[in-house]
């Protein structure tokens, strides 16, 4: 009995060290799978115009080289295929871990005017979900919706929500995000960037979100958003133009004049490029089509902020140009070719001024300010969310502010037609309440007389 007993005992230490065995195997060859997975599935997708309104650009990443790019879309169905000509884009970033992704790009040309379509996009390899956006006109006479804000983060991201459901709502034709995003997209060898854009797919995947450089942008020669989005016009996405309706849009980087040890002749490119732009938009035929120009920029030329920022000092560099040169200055820039609205981010918060030129106000009447306003309106909103908190004021506010308020919040404007245009500030701490609103109205277009 003693020998069966110990016989069984034998057997039972075999089977433990056999399943350890295994275990210890099967263990290693995870090991090994783990050390060779791949990442094909697209992620961080989102939307931009290409070069018009009918052509959609959508761009997305992925952790490995799929060595394709595709998008399947179509009108009720995904009965069409649109492939890029070009390979995906590697991009590593600059920080220690030299962490690598492919940032993918296909354009949808030649889209149906006022339709919506379905797509999906990524490779043989793996798809995304399925998402939806409107096509739009690519003429002038319709009023299009945009939300506007800056400076929202990957923490405290406060007004995510509420752009969420809006866009999902189909209550805007585009988004602009007028810079600084995530607090900062390089962060964690690029991970705060990735997940900000994870983040914002449940708005840019159904419409175009158009964007501009801000300061927290800079780090290794501001890679992170010259790679990761895709403006028109073949220009690292510093400096383009779209038309929207009755609006000439125009983004552009402020933070060519801070930021110099990377050169000073792309603030001269810049200039020369704005200029032929906005002479381009006002020849006459196409002031008629488009009448109203609205720019946007990081960082304003007025601001009352109570902070040491560039915008409270007189002579702010955007402005007034490169120190001691007054060269490149874009305010009298935008003066001489009647650009009507600026609108404006790096303060967080909200700040509506009267019509102004070289600090003096131009109100088109005291009862009616913004009616055939003598000079450009400036307009703040960066108020989106973010770690860093809300921007203080002055004691004493300036003449030339009309309004102002640290709640977070973002931007709504809508463009009536060729003569009204108007503006509203959303509070997120008022629950999606409008603190703000205002109209634009203008019975004709063009260079300003002071």
């Amino acid at each position: 009995m003693q020998r069966l007993q110990q016989f069984f005992l034998l057997l039972l230490v075999g089977a433990a060290a056999a399943g350890l065995a295994q275990a210890t195997v099967a263990q290693e060859e995870q090991t090994k799978v783990a050390g060779n997975i791949v990442h094909y599935q697209p992620e961080q997708v989102h939307l931009a115009f290409g070069e018009t309104v009918l052509d959609i650009v959508v761009t997305w990443n992925t952790r490995d080289n799929t060595n394709e790019s595709t998008c399947e879309f179509g009108i009720g169905g995904l009965n069409q295929r649109a492939k890029a000509a070009q390979m995906p884009t590697k991009f590593v970033d600059g920080g220690p871990k030299k962490a690598t992704q492919y940032i993918h790009r296909v354009t949808l040309s030649q889209l149906q005017p006022n339709s919506t379509y379905l797509y999906h996009c990524g490779s043989d390899l793996g798809w995304s979900a399925t998402y939806w956006f409107q096509t739009h006109f690519d003429h002038s006479d319709w009023a299009p919706s945009l939300a506007i804000y800056g400076d929202m983060g990957v923490v405290n991201a406060v007004s995510l929500p509420a752009l969420q459901r809006e866009t999902q709502r189909g209550q805007y034709d585009a988004i602009i995000h007028v810079g600084d995003f995530a607090y900062d997209m390089e962060k964690e060898n690029g991970e705060v960037g990735d997940e900000f854009m994870r983040q914002v797919e449940t708005i840019a995947a159904y419409v175009p979100y158009m964007v501009c450089v801000g300061n927290h942008e800079e780090k290794y020669n501001f890679s992170h958003y010259i790679n990761r989005f895709s403006m028109p016009g073949g220009r690292d996405n510093m400096f383009y133009s779209f038309d929207l309706g009755p609006v000439h849009f125009i983004g552009f980087s402020t933070e060519f004049y801070y930021f110099t040890q990377f050169g000073i002749k792309q603030i001269v490119a810049q200039y020369d490029w704005l200029e032929q732009d906005l002479i381009e938009a006002n020849r006459p035929e196409n002031r008629r089509k488009r009448p109203w120009i609205i720019t946007f920029g990081h960082r304003p030329m007025y601001c009352s902020n109570d902070n040491g920022d560039d915008c409270a000092n007189h002579e702010t560099i955007v402005r007034k140009g490169l120190p001691m040169l007054d060269m490149f200055g874009l305010e009298p820039l935008f003066y001489q070719y009647g650009v009507d609205v600026e609108l404006w981010a790096h303060e967080h918060c909200y700040e509506r001024m009267w019509p102004m030129y070289n600090y003096t106000v131009y109100n088109g009447s005291l009862s009616e300010p913004y009616v055939n306003p003598g000079a450009p309106i400036h307009i703040i909103s960066g108020a989106a969310g973010n770690h860093e908190g809300r921007e203080p004021f002055f004691k004493h506010m300036p003449p030339w502010s009309a309004f102002h308020s640290q709640d977070f919040g973002y931007l709504r404007l809508k463009a009536h037609n060729a003569s009204h245009l108007y503006f509203e500030q959303v509070s997120d701490d008022k629950k999606g309440a409008v603190i703000d609103s205002f109209w634009v109205i203008k019975d004709k277009h063009g260079p300003y007389n002071a």
